[in-house]
């Protein structure tokens, strides 16, 4: 049936534009929240815009990336309104916030697709992402087992690296990780980073090392690799013998030769190409008066929401070659530069 769909979506899309006239173009318009996450320029604005292309080679396509600035989203919202957009795909800075944007195109009869976050107050045509709470289930447990692998369960402190609190998914994270570790670890200190900032994540593992001190922590709880960086930058600078375990998410390059050389325990691998591919499916059929049954729905607070819920998967040093390298997410010449060859050599990637 998903073959049949991305065929009608094909052949519909590309026809009736035979005269060359610009103006009738359908226009779907991108916005992703930032940059400091590696995965947003790097792979899911490109995916998306490959399978938009190879679906649609007629359609035009705006994209915008806010900069973690809400106001500035706001503005790129209402520009691409302006522009004529058939279709947005939103990722939204502010998730709790944007419902009246969401309103506007709704009054122009543009559809929206909730791209990766979860928005809330107001109803809309799909929202697209990965099961969060399993995300945070997975790290919780990954974390759990590390420590039970050292005799440390029970012991020490841990420290909650947490996402940005104007991000739904970060919540969900959150409770996922707590389900698992709450009644089995001792939690000394837990922060929410503004921005999901490796700099202020930085800044927050620099407090809980000082308010619990360096023996006291045998692991860390971070949300995603960018923080992850950022703590385990934090924990070089204050002289830890050797670093406990600490979790991340994206399978950013530099988490992945982190993890191989033992500074970072685990990542969460996120199919990117899937989810970005799938909103791109959805967009071209929205914009072709088409509306495919979605898999599940999810409450937003206000609306059952038609959700594509896609899942996670968890990464040690063991797992590369079977997951990131085999998918083709990050090439073996990518990962194994020279510092760390020994250690792909070791999980035989080559």
């Amino acid at each position: 049936m998903a073959a049949v769909l991305v065929a009608t979506v094909s052949l519909s899309a590309c026809s009736g534009d035979e005269g060359g006239d610009a103006a009738a173009a359908k226009t779907i318009a991108l916005f992703l929240p930032e940059s400091k996450t590696t995965r947003y320029e790097a792979f899911d604005r490109p995916i998306f815009e490959a399978k938009v292309k190879a679906l649609c080679a007629d359609c035009k396509l705006l994209y915008f990336n806010a900069d973690q600035d809400a106001a500035k989203q706001q503005q790129q919202v209402e520009a691409a309104l302006t522009q004529g957009a058939d279709v947005l795909v939103l990722d939204a800075v502010d998730a709790a916030a944007v419902a009246p944007l969401v309103n506007q195109a709704k009054q122009k009869k543009v559809p929206v697709i909730a791209y990766d976050r979860l928005i809330s107050g107001i109803d809309y045509a799909y929202y697209v992402s990965f099961n969060n709470v399993r995300v945070g289930e997975m790290q919780g447990q990954a974390l759990l087992d590390a420590l039970t692998a050292k005799g440390n369960a029970g012991k020490g402190q841990v420290v909650f690296i947490n996402g940005s609190p104007t991000d739904p998914s970060s919540a969900d994270y959150k409770k996922g990780a707590h389900s698992i570790l709450d009644g089995k670890v001792t939690v000394g200190r837990e922060f929410d980073t503004p921005d999901w900032s490796p700099d202020k994540a930085q800044q927050q593992m620099e407090q809980a090392i000082t308010a619990l001190g360096r023996d006291n922590i045998t692991g860390v709880l971070s949300a995603n690799d960018g923080m992850a960086g950022g703590a385990i930058a934090a924990m070089k600078r204050a002289g830890f013998a050797a670093l406990p375990p600490i979790t991340g998410q994206d399978a950013e390059l530099a988490a992945l030769q982190r993890i191989l050389t033992g500074e970072q325990y685990m990542t969460i691998y996120l199919d990117i190409r899937a989810e970005a591919e799938k909103s791109a499916e959805l967009a071209v059929a929205l914009v072709n008066g088409q509306q495919p049954a979605a898999a599940t729905t999810v409450d937003n607070g206000t609306a059952k929401i038609p959700a594509f819920l896609l899942d996670p998967i968890a990464v040690t040093a063991d797992k590369i070659k079977g997951t990131i390298v085999k998918d083709g997410f990050y090439k073996a010449s990518e990962i194994c530069t020279a510092e760390v060859a020994a250690a792909c050599t070791k999980q035989g990637i080559s």
